[in-house]
C-alpha cells in the first residue's frame, strides 16, 4: 500500500500494513519511494501521512478512543 508523506509529498510504501490499521501504534514502517534504488525501511508518523489522493487517514487508524470521543460530542 502506498501513502503520501504530507511534509515532502513523496510516496511511502507501507511494509507493515497491519500496523497502519492499529490505532495504538503512532508510527508505521515504510520505504520512501525516492530515486531509483529502494530505500531502507524507516518509521513514519501516521499523523503525517495521507492517501495519495490527499484524503486523510481514517480516525479509527489514528485514535484508539475515536468512538468514545464521537459519542461525547
Amino acid at each position: 500500500m502506498f501513502l503520501k508523506d504530507l511534509q515532502t509529498g513523496a510516496l511511502v510504501k507501507i511494509t507493515q500494513v497491519e500496523d497502519l490499521a492499529n490505532p495504538v501504534r503512532s508510527q508505521v514502517k515504510g520505504r520512501l519511494q525516492a530515486g531509483e534504488e529502494e530505500q531502507p525501511p524507516t518509521n513514519f508518523d501516521k499523523a503525517k501521512l495521507s492517501f495519495p489522493s490527499g484524503e486523510s487517514l481514517p480516525q479509527c487508524w489514528l485514535n484508539a478512543d475515536y468512538r468514545f470521543e464521537q459519542s461525547n460530542s
